[in-house]
């Protein structure tokens, strides 16, 4: 891990919208993380060029490089790796997982937020902006938090399972309540993608690119 921060809030913002995403599941599935080259993201506002990023993916990491400039700071180039985790999924194929780079940190998770340093959420001090979300990405972000809850990472349609210690009422609380949110999250995502069920989860297990 890289010792950029300390596990404190890196801004003042306080919802995901506000920040700069960089989301390991769009890179695995446009391939991204399979080449041995630095592939460049750019981040648009009004639909002009707010931001750059380079990622240099190798086996088990990536390596970020870009500019980040602090308010009356001049500009400062960063670089660091980020550690790769992957999952088998329930139902084949194998799901990719950032460990935040935060110091103390380590969590799996699927998106870093930007800033000084691209850092998970909860290192951020980061609250979801539930009115700019639409009920699918509300789904997501409720599905994995019981995916967390209940020790478990895999992928999106895979079942949860019973964690040690929890008890047996409070888990199948918790799993009749995923079980239901992943169906919503698949359901949307087909009709955005406009394709089958079956051929929406196997997309969603990272069997199949994206449309």
């Amino acid at each position: 891990m890289g010792g950029w921060g300390s596990g404190r809030k890196y801004g003042s913002k306080t919802t995901t919208s506000n920040y700069r995403k960089l989301d390991v599941r769009v890179l695995q599935r446009q391939g991204w993380l399979d080449v041995r080259y630095s592939v460049t993201i750019t981040w648009t506002r009004n639909k002009q060029p707010d931001g750059t990023i380079s990622i240099r993916p190798e086996s088990h990491l990536v390596t970020l490089s870009y500019r980040h400039q602090r308010a009356g700071e001049d500009w400062k180039s960063k670089e660091y790796t980020v550690d790769l985790d992957r999952t088998a999924c329930h139902y084949g194929g194998v799901r990719v997982w950032f460990r935040c780079p935060a110091r103390g940190c380590g969590r799996r998770v699927a998106v870093l937020y930007g800033g000084g340093i691209f850092a998970c959420r909860q290192c951020h001090g980061l609250a979801y902006d539930s009115q700019n979300e639409s009920r699918s990405d509300r789904s997501d972000a409720r599905a994995w938090a019981i995916r967390e809850l209940c020790g478990g990472w895999g992928c999106l349609l895979d079942p949860v399972l019973r964690p040690k210690g929890m008890h047996l009422r409070t888990f199948r609380r918790l799993e009749s309540e995923y079980s239901r949110i992943a169906h919503v999250s698949l359901i949307d995502f087909a009709k955005k993608a406009r394709i089958s069920l079956p051929e929406a989860a196997k997309m969603l297990n990272g069997d199949l690119p994206l449309p």
